[in-house]
């Protein structure tokens, strides 16, 4: 059972790294998103510092 133990990260890794590879075998020739204008870019920044605040709120509470 510990010769067992022994192959079975050997084989797994190479199994994931294997998989995590695969995507990066095809090229796709995507263009990049357009960038958001100023009164989106402003909210979109809103929204993450308060979602932050949220988090650092919830993670003090909890601590």
């Amino acid at each position: 059972m510990k010769t067992m133990n022994i192959f079975i990260f050997p084989i797994l890794s190479i199994l994931f790294m294997g998989i995590s590879h695969m995507g990066h075998a095809k090229i796709f020739d995507i263009s990049p998103a357009p960038t958001p204008t100023g009164g989106a870019q402003i909210l979109d920044q809103v929204i993450a510092c308060f979602l932050m605040l949220v988090a650092l709120v919830i993670t003090y509470m909890l601590h």
